[in-house]
């Protein structure tokens, strides 16, 4: 016959370990661009020639948790005057105090406040986009094209008010309109892993 104080003490047990697994953090993983195969637009409509352009140089501070991906953080960072329109002189306009500054504000910035699922293909993810030195908050829509072990991709769109952020110039000649459209692609590589691949594959390193 098994004595009841063993039994307490072992359900006693039982119901620490449940409650140090439950308030055990959840991993979260660094998780890093593939430049490949990432990518920011946007299009700025206007009345004569709308503005299809991308840029050319951004990075980030990447944490997913995939089995919780809620408990998931994104900082990114664009370079300003990486902006192509893939038309030079537009692009010099761009760069200009009339629109982003980029001399005075060099960065824009995204930070993740929180991320909540919609379903199994699509997030909301909150936050502050810094853009000419304002910030404002922002929900942005994200699908999960496919989330793997060791990588990732998610893309989406969404809109702005360009003159929220202080980029309020316009032309007599072409008006150009208020909201801008903003899209991503971005595919993510796990960075411990991609690491790690980039050892295997450096020579000699089977032979030690």
């Amino acid at each position: 016959m098994i004595r009841v104080p063993v039994v307490v003490r072992a359900v006693a047990l039982l119901a620490t370990l449940a409650v140090v697994a439950a308030s055990a953090p959840a991993e979260r993983r660094a998780y890093v661009f593939d430049r490949a195969h990432s990518q920011i637009n946007f299009i700025g409509d206007a009345l004569l020639v709308s503005a299809h352009g991308y840029f050319e140089r951004f990075d980030g501070e990447i944490q997913i948790d995939r089995e919780n991906l809620e408990n998931s953080s994104i900082r990114l960072v664009i370079e300003t005057a990486s902006i192509n329109t893939r038309n030079e002189r537009r692009d010099n306009h761009l760069r200009s105090a009339d629109f982003f500054d980029a001399a005075n504000h060099p960065q824009i910035t995204f930070v993740s406040t929180g991320i909540r699922r919609v379903d199994d293909k699509n997030l909301l993810i909150s936050g502050e986009l810094t853009i000419r030195g304002t910030t404002r908050s922002v929900e942005v829509p994200a699908q999960i094209v496919f989330l793997r072990e060791a990588d990732g991709r998610f893309r989406g769109q969404f809109q702005i008010n360009r003159k929220e952020f202080g980029v309020s110039y316009d032309s007599a000649m072409n008006p150009i309109e208020d909201v801008v459209t903003v899209q991503f692609d971005f595919h993510l590589m796990d960075q411990q892993a991609m690491e790690e691949r980039r050892r295997q594959r450096q020579p000699g390193k089977s032979g030690q």
